[in-house]
């Protein structure tokens, strides 16, 4: 007996309603693997899928490699055989719901590449069975659920006469994953979600409110990759206005951007506080931009006020690098000998998080102009080996201590861990370049602070 229309829209949701729906993740990372334990933490059969085959034997081992996630919750879920993870993707046929949580970088003209997405979609869609739940939660331009998931879905749905919609369903829900914060997660963040079809987005606002509180539907998934980019498109332009307005105040001199800031922060309307820093990391918020922009191009659009945005923040290393450059002309030691130490490599404070972080902007720039005793310290970051432009980055982090300030001519604060004795910094470092007023309230000699935005960088 052929199935009705209705049946796999009813069959789906009555899985998802009895907890019997299988859950399946391609991509263990930042995104991929809170949703996998928060599915798996709810009594929802989960399995993960990362091509990346030292992830998937950490979390064999029950061992965590997210700062957000506890090793201990990795092991609850496996220890209740709610959770496993693979290098397999076959292992992922019975997956009734599957997320697609994989990188979108951009190309090296600054384009999207969604060339991880094509592959996922392919490897789904050999397997695409009717009443199977697709999400897409890689941020990405408008149209690419419609424009390149559905039409890799499509030539094989044909084959197996199945329609999206009625027979399988696919939807877009953007990550709003913010690495570190403990307030506000995966479960407790609400969430945007667009299906292909009504029925779509029906099933799809289902099956995401089995693990977080709200969940706001959108008419297409357009809508909902349009904004996802507004969202990180706003805070580019607005970082991008207090990093060029902190430029300003440096070029004026007697003006500290930090303590404008703050006082039109005491305004309790209109007003929403961004402050400067030695540039922009982490995956969305430098590449964002650039999607829309190349999207633009496509229908005669010029994003001239957002792409100049983009422009001022990747303009920051080279600004912070330069007011570098002075102090050290300022000392008593040529370039070549000058000893740098930089307080920081995540892109953010308290994350071990390094994507696009801008300390490794710095380093390939600082080699460039010929400083090559380069050191960092990092309580998050215990290690570097990362390629920057064609700069080979190979460290290791030193323990901050007074010995390692005294013999350092120039401390670079370019991260603001919480976990870092700053007094200690104030108390021995000879001259201290501070790009995120981490030495604010500090007693701190005024003669050896350069301050970011303070007027006299």
């Amino acid at each position: 007996m052929s199935l009705t229309i209705a049946e796999p829209e009813k069959n789906i949701a009555n899985k998802i309603a009895d907890k019997e729906a299988v859950i399946g993740i391609i991509g263990l990372g930042y995104v991929g693997l809170p949703l996998a334990v928060e599915y798996a933490g709810k009594g929802f059969k989960t399995i993960g899928y990362d091509l990346d085959t030292r992830k998937v034997s950490a979390l064999s081992d029950g061992i965590s490699y997210i700062e957000d996630i506890d090793s201990s919750a990795i092991q609850n879920i496996r220890s209740s055989d709610m959770f496993r993870a693979t290098s397999e993707f076959d292992s992922l046929t019975e997956a009734d719901i599957i997320f697609i949580c994989v990188p979108t970088p951009v190309t090296a003209h600054k384009d999207p590449d969604v060339s991880y997405i094509r592959s996922a979609s392919q490897a789904i869609a050999r397997t695409l069975r009717r009443g199977q739940l697709i999400i897409l939660k890689s941020t990405t331009y408008p149209d690419t659920t419609e424009g390149v998931v559905l039409p890799i879905l499509e030539e094989e749905a044909e084959i197996k006469e199945l329609s999206v919609g009625k027979d399988y369903f696919l939807a877009f829900s953007p990550e709003r994953v913010d690495p570190g914060n403990k307030t506000f997660t995966t479960a407790t963040t609400p969430i945007v979600v667009g299906g292909v079809t009504a029925e779509c987005t029906k099933v799809a606002k289902k099956a995401l409110e089995q693990i977080i509180e709200q969940v706001h539907p959108v008419s297409s998934p357009r809508v909902a990759e349009m904004e996802k980019l507004l969202e990180n498109i706003f805070r580019s332009v607005n970082i991008a206005l207090a990093n060029e307005m902190a430029q300003l105040c440096d070029r004026m001199g007697g003006i500290s951007f930090w303590e404008v800031v703050e006082a039109a922060a005491t305004k309790p309307f209109g007003f929403m506080p961004f402050t400067p820093g030695p540039g922009l990391g982490g995956h969305c918020i430098p590449i964002d931009p650039y999607y829309l922009s190349w999207l633009a191009r496509r229908y005669d659009f010029e994003t001239s006020f957002i792409t100049l945005s983009a422009h001022t923040n990747e303009s920051m290393p080279f600004y912070v690098v330069e007011g570098i450059l002075r102090a050290i002309a300022d000392q008593p030691v040529r370039l070549s000998e000058a000893r740098i130490l930089l307080l920081g490599a995540a892109f953010k404070k308290n994350v071990s998080d390094i994507r696009h972080s801008p300390t490794l902007k710095i380093i390939e720039l600082l080699k460039n102009r010929g400083v090559s005793n380069i050191s960092y310290t990092d309580p998050w970051v215990p290690s570097l080996s990362e390629r920057q432009g064609t700069t080979l980055i190979e460290m290791e982090s030193v323990d901050l201590t007074r010995e390692v300030l005294e013999l350092s001519d120039i401390v670079v604060i370019l991260t603001d861990h919480d976990d870092v004795d700053y007094q200690l910094v104030a108390d021995h470092a000879r001259l201290i370049v501070d790009t995120r007023n981490a030495m604010a309230n500090l007693n701190t000699d005024p003669e050896k602070l350069m301050l970011l935005g303070g007027g006299d960088f």
